[in-house]
């Protein structure tokens, strides 16, 4: 991201400086791995930027952006396991190279590093940096259980998805902003402001993830197409078509749903149909515009200066553009 770059470097770099014990090599090496295969570095970069938006140093949050960074990737090796998932980033996942008791250990490892550089926040905002950060780290783990709770649930409803999406996703957005704002020295305000455009930014991000799931380019996405559906995940689209499929689309939604020896292509193919004629996938997108619209409007009652906001609103810009 141009403009951007600076920020970027600093947190390969610091990435790349992580110091690890010598041995077990077994329990390490996979650690290196789920960080080395990158991703957006979105939510270190938000620290960074909403330190430096109250006028903070920037190398004052580096620790605790490194922190917030191992922990999101943590959660995604995790997922990995619990949704069986093959590809991450074009990449095979952790429990695919090594095996699933593997990927659980180093990822309660990558937990405790997170914790570690999280905790090394300069004084005085120590604590309220550490406080923050372990309420955001417990409600990824409702957001988590929520998620798993649905998969044995036909009767999930928006508003139990939305509030499962900003548990799982959107706080951790809101709450590295906030980590940020906090060692910038923002007022109490500010940083609820910051917050709630990063959850309502990350609010955006999920439900885009769902869409893309099923009318993403595979090579742009970073992984196959069609994993939600072929694991029966309870998403936005699929939640909105179970309420409004009729007579024989409602009969062959609850074929697919409960097949368990199927085409797998065959079985992405028919229900992507059925959320065409059903129009959810336009009401996914709705959704987007909808918390990128709440995102913008948070952004814009902070009360620095416009310009100084800007890198924040190019970047909720790139994260929400998409192709359709």
């Amino acid at each position: 991201m141009e403009g951007l770059q600076k920020y970027f470097d600093t947190i390969e770099t610091a990435l790349s400086k992580i110091e690890y014990a010598p041995s077990p090599d077994g329990l390490y090496a996979p650690v290196r791995y789920e960080l080395s295969l990158g991703g957006k570095r979105v939510r270190p970069l938000l620290t960074l930027l909403a330190c430096e938006l109250f006028g903070g140093d920037a190398d004052r949050a580096i620790d605790a952006a490194v922190g917030l960074e191992v922990f999101h990737n943590f959660t995604l090796l995790h997922d990995d396991v619990m949704d069986k998932a093959d590809v991450r980033r074009g990449k095979p996942t952790v429990h695919k190279v090594w095996d699933e008791n593997t990927a659980i250990l180093s990822g309660d490892a990558m937990e405790i590093i997170a914790f570690r550089y999280v905790a090394r926040t300069p004084a005085p905002h120590t604590a309220a940096v550490v406080d923050w950060f372990l309420k955001t780290a417990l409600e990824i783990c409702e957001g988590q259980q929520f998620d798993m709770e649905f998969e044995s649930r036909d009767d999930v409803t928006e508003a139990e998805y939305i509030e499962m999406i900003r548990l799982k996703t959107a706080v951790l957005l809101g709450g590295a902003l906030k980590i940020g704002a906090i060692i910038g020295g923002a007022g109490a305000d500010d940083a609820d402001r910051i917050y709630r455009f990063g959850e309502s930014l990350g609010l955006a991000f999920q439900l885009q993830d769902d869409w893309l799931d099923v009318y993403g380019d595979p090579a742009r996405f970073g992984k196959k197409i069609g994993g939600d559906i072929l694991n029966n995940k309870k998403t936005y689209m699929l939640i909105n078509a179970q309420l409004r499929a009729r007579g024989t689309d409602a009969g062959e939604l609850s074929h697919w749903l409960s097949a368990t020896d199927y085409d797998p292509a065959e079985k992405i193919a028919a229900v992507t149909a059925l959320y065409n004629r059903l129009g959810v996938g336009e009401l996914c997108l709705q959704q987007v515009d909808l918390y990128s619209r709440r995102a913008i409007e948070a952004l814009q009652q902070i009360s620095v200066p416009e310009e100084a906001k800007q890198p924040l609103y190019d970047l909720a810009r790139r994260l929400i553009k998409r192709d359709h």
